[in-house]
């Protein structure tokens, strides 16, 4: 055998036992006549000594190894005389009596360390040698661990896991399809799944009361750090059940995996309707591991002359505890942080609340001490504290003004990654309208259901109609959605005409579903984990692409396989596809 122990266990109890071991060599110690190998695999690093007066042919083979050559290894376990507390296996060595060379090794074009001198870019283009590094391989371990016990979770409470088609019939809505040509149909495409949206839904209609499925989806989509154009879910549903069923199930599988993870006893989560999210937060997702609530002041500012406030919608500020300090400077940073072209804000407004209770703005001349202490009173401000004003349209400056209360949390520490903070949201909107279009779209998917007291505004104002959706948001991240589906056929086809489809069209998209529906469709429902987002957050990573094996990078390349890629002339004549030339 190659080995019969690894690099990780091994420790005092194992004195005098004769091991052989297998591994990369991790690092090389040369000290005169004595020289100390490392040894790693996955999991962990043991030394190895070699000594020229007991054996010099050994010695000598020893000092021709070089960084992630394969070696093996038999030898005897001693105490060290030099321990090393940082390492689980530092309290003994290997003395080698036989090395054999498994592998010599290029030079890595990186260290292969925690802390590596490689950069994103040559870390993707050799992915596989990033993976050997302890942080990159913890993260994986972890994303099994969080996978096993989703799975065992959900088995004891009779989730059925079923396997959905890969390849399946474009949809119309939702983000951009990954198309896949049939040669076997010419002229027709498959498309890779966003998510088992439909599938999932006819097995309920089968039967299949309780389903999931740990599932690859994919989007054609611009990427962010929390974004791949192919991504795992843990995806679920539930037939016979109502809303506070599934809320209350899948809060259970959060506390399970954060007890069993992480040792952290969450408790309930607090839930939050969609109206107040966006009213006190700018957010559907809000961060609620520190306060600094949105307050709106506009009934406050009007009529003072100041022209930017009175023609604007909505004027709302944040309260900064113990930042009345701040120099021009901090707020000159803070005024360009705003305009950025990401937030889009024009302008920062300030009001200082000084701790001698004196009190200082940008809008002096516009607004007396008296009009200013009643914005620090609606704001519940103390002496000492900063104000920050913001204004324009209702919506983008709520979100505008959220994005300035993250970055002050950042700034005031208060946003620690290991401080978590879970709550639902819900009853968010069932459509937006794109003013453009002059039509609905929704705002979760077509088959999400309207509560039910909401379905008689389908008729008569849409905008106003609720889904029976929820989120699930830790941190201020959103880790996973769902809703309540329609499983009424005059429903859907109804939801199918508000979204401005023609019958026609709906049935050649979605007849499949809308017959099933014929049959006795239970009420069901469900939601999916974005599990590469779960596991970031439980390993504090701020980006998902840690927690994937063979991740691509932001312009959806994978630099390690060179993909995408052209194809040969011959292929696509099979599929019938005939490029058009570049420009």
């Amino acid at each position: 055998m190659y080995r019969n122990r690894t690099c990780g266990e091994l420790n005092l109890s194992n004195v005098n036992e004769e091991v052989t071991l297998a591994g990369w060599v991790h690092k090389i110690r040369k000290m005169g006549g004595i020289t100390f190998i490392d040894l790693r695999d996955r999991y962990g690093i043991t030394q190895l000594s070699f000594n020229e007066e007991v054996n010099p042919d050994l010695f000598e083979k020893a000092n021709k190894l070089g960084r992630e050559w394969v070696i093996q290894v038999t030898g005897r376990v001693t105490e060290r005389s030099s321990k090393n507390p940082h390492l689980p296996t530092g309290d003994i060595e290997i003395i080698v009596s036989e090395l054999n060379v498994l592998n010599p090794s290029d030079i890595p074009p990186f260290t292969i360390e925690d802390e590596t001198d490689g950069g994103d870019d040559v870390r993707m283009k050799y992915r596989y040698l990033d993976l050997r590094r302890n942080t990159v391989r913890k993260n994986l371990e972890l994303r099994h661990r969080m996978a096993l016990e989703t799975r065992r979770y959900l088995d004891e409470r009779h989730f059925l896991e079923v396997e959905t088609p890969a390849l399946i019939a474009s949809t119309p809505e939702g983000a951009r399809d990954f198309i896949v040509p049939s040669r076997m149909n010419p002229g027709e495409f498959y498309a890779l799944p966003q998510s088992p949206q439909l599938l999932k839904q006819l097995l309920m209609v089968a039967g299949f009361d309780r389903y999931f499925q740990i599932v690859k989806c994919f989007r054609d989509e611009d990427l962010r750090a929390d974004r791949q154009p192919e991504f795992t879910q843990i995806d679920c549903e539930m037939s016979f059940v109502h809303r506070d069923d599934i809320l209350n199930m899948f809060e259970g599988l959060t506390k399970h995996l954060f007890k069993t993870i992480k040792g952290i006893e969450l408790p309930d989560f607090p839930r939050m309707s969609y109206a107040d999210a966006m009213k006190y937060y700018g957010s559907d997702k809000p961060d609620i591991r520190f306060d600094m609530k949105l307050v709106e002041i506009k009934d406050l500012t009007e009529g003072h002359g100041f022209g930017i406030f009175d023609a604007s919608e909505y004027v709302g500020a944040i309260c900064v505890e113990g930042c009345a300090n701040y120099t021009r400077k901090q707020l000159d940073e803070l005024t360009d942080f705003v305009k950025r072209p990401q937030i889009g804000a024009k302008g920062l407004i300030y009001v200082r609340y000084n701790e001698d209770g004196t009190i200082k703005s940008s809008v002096d001349k516009f607004y007396t001490e008296d009009d200013l202490k009643k914005w620090l009173e609606r704001c519940q401000a103390k002496p000492g504290d900063l104000l920050l004003l913001l204004s324009g349209e209702t919506e983008k400056t709520q979100k505008q003004l959220s994005e300035l209360r993250l970055e002050m949390g950042s700034r005031l520490g208060l946003r620690n990654k290991f401080d978590y903070q879970c709550l639902w949201v819900v009853d968010f909107p069932l459509l937006e309208k794109d003013e453009e279009l002059n039509r609905f779209f929704a705002k979760h998917h077509p088959f999400t259901s309207p509560k039910p007291e909401d379905i008689p505004l389908l008729d008569t104002n849409p905008a106003a109609v609720r889904a029976n959706a929820y989120d699930i948001v830790i941190n201020g991240v959103e880790v996973g959605g769902g809703s309540i589906r329609i499983h009424d056929s005059q429903l859907q086809k109804k939801m199918f005409s508000v979204l401005g489809f023609t019958e026609e069209r709906a049935q050649q998209q979605f007849g499949f579903l809308m017959n099933a529906f014929r049959y006795g469709a239970p009420p069901h429902g469900g939601i999916a984990f974005g599990l590469d987002r779960f596991v970031s957050l439980f390993a504090g990573l701020d980006s998902i692409r840690d927690c994937i094996a063979f991740p691509k990078n932001n312009m959806g390349r994978d630099v390690m396989l060179n993909a995408p890629a052209p194809v040969e002339q011959e292929q696509l004549d099979e599929l019938g596809i005939m490029l058009k030339p570049k420009k």
